[in-house]
């Protein structure tokens, strides 16, 4: 079963969601801990051009997310829906869709790939692309 969750691009709409994200370990040894939250602790998000999203997870955390193609007028959305495919978490790129709806009606956006943003990396985003 998937759960919608809507984002809406006015910062103080929820504002009281500073949940830590849960970290998973990785199965492969020496790799990288997966970087895990729920769907419920988005707060915000900016397009970074047609391909790149930018979601901010409680008050610090930001998570940057690669569609597949084109996910086109993401740039000009008010609002999107976070999708999860398995639960309520995301820890991939491949457990989130993005839903937006567009001139010319609603557009699912699958998502390649999502990373956590480091402090540095937010601090660098361009002032249209931080959540």
């Amino acid at each position: 079963m998937t759960r919608p969750i809507a984002i809406l691009a006015a910062a103080g709409l929820a504002s009281s969601m500073a949940i830590t994200p849960a970290q998973a370990s990785s199965p492969v040894e020496g790799a990288e801990k997966r970087q895990c939250f729920w769907t419920r602790s988005v707060t915000n998000f900016a397009a970074q051009g047609d391909r790149l999203v930018n979601v901010r997870v409680g008050v610090r955390d930001v998570y940057q997310f690669e569609m597949f193609g084109p996910c086109m007028d993401i740039d000009w959305s008010h609002q999107i829906a976070l999708v999860s495919r398995a639960s309520s978490s995301i820890c991939t790129g491949l457990d989130a869709e993005i839903v937006t709806n567009g001139p010319i009606g609603e557009q699912r956006c699958q998502v390649r790939a999502m990373r956590k943003l480091t402090p540095v990396e937010i601090t660098a985003l361009p002032k249209r692309a931080k959540p």
